[in-house]
């Protein structure tokens, strides 16, 4: 039997964050929420929030990690209460939360999938993001030799928790920015099936944006590099799965 949650990385995005929780509180299911190292300020509320919602579960990173960091913190949490999915979504006020309840029927209906977020922008995109999203999408195109990927940087996602956290267990990830691509080529290779679900994204006035233009794509680029070379060890296999729909990965 299927046992859904929410998976909430958070870092210094104090704006937002209430109303997410109270939007999720109807849905009864366990959030868990990952405070990556915020100032006492963010902090502070979290704790309070925690208290006050009976579903909420926080954990707590004493320095900050990374994003990626703070959602494999969150699913491994998950899969250890006993969940068998996982929804992610951030908390910058980026995404739709009306299509929350959409995410979780299509997965029900689709258990063995990872569903993820297709984006629809908005005027409100940073064109720079825009186009920087477009080169990734190449690579990891390339690096899973399928484009059945349609965006691998959106954090509105549902995990389904037995492969992930195999993949989690056996492979070494870039703990920032580039964990949201890599995860994804990696189920890809492990032949989990995709479904890609269009959804709206903003990026609002108050919205708060982490990314280091240096240092995240730095560590992006070492990560699409140590998926070309993985692709490469695995290609014949890849190839053989690809043309002959064999699961043998």
């Amino acid at each position: 039997m299927s046992k859904y949650g929410f998976v909430i990385p958070v870092y210094n995005h104090p704006h937002y964050i209430q109303a997410l929780l109270e939007h999720l509180n109807q849905f009864a299911l366990p959030i868990i929420v990952v405070n990556d190292g915020s100032d006492e300020a963010c902090s502070q509320l979290l704790r309070t929030l925690a208290t006050a919602f009976k579903h909420v579960v926080l954990l707590e990173h004493a320095l900050n990690q990374g994003k990626g960091q703070a959602v494999m913190t969150g699913l491994n949490k998950a899969f250890e209460l006993g969940l068998s999915h996982a929804l992610q979504i951030d908390a910058d006020g980026q995404h739709d939360w009306a299509d929350i309840a959409k995410f979780l029927d299509i997965s029900q209906q689709h258990p063995q999938a990872m569903v993820i977020g297709q984006p629809i922008f908005d005027d409100s995109v940073p064109k720079r993001r825009l186009y920087g999203r477009y080169a990734t999408h190449i690579w990891v195109w390339i690096n899973s030799l399928s484009f059945e990927i349609k965006d691998s940087m959106c954090g509105f996602r549902v995990y389904p928790l037995a492969q992930t956290i195999h993949i989690l267990n056996t492979a070494k990830f870039q703990p920032r920015m580039g964990f949201d691509s890599e995860i994804l080529v990696r189920l890809k290779w492990e032949n989990v099936p995709f479904i890609n679900v269009p959804t709206k994204v903003i990026y609002p006035e108050q919205g708060i944006s982490h990314f280091h233009v240096w240092r995240d794509n730095l560590g992006m680029s070492k990560a699409h590099s140590r998926l070309l070379a993985g692709m490469l060890l695995r290609l014949p296999k890849l190839l053989k799965n690809k043309f002959t729909g064999s699961t043998d990965v």
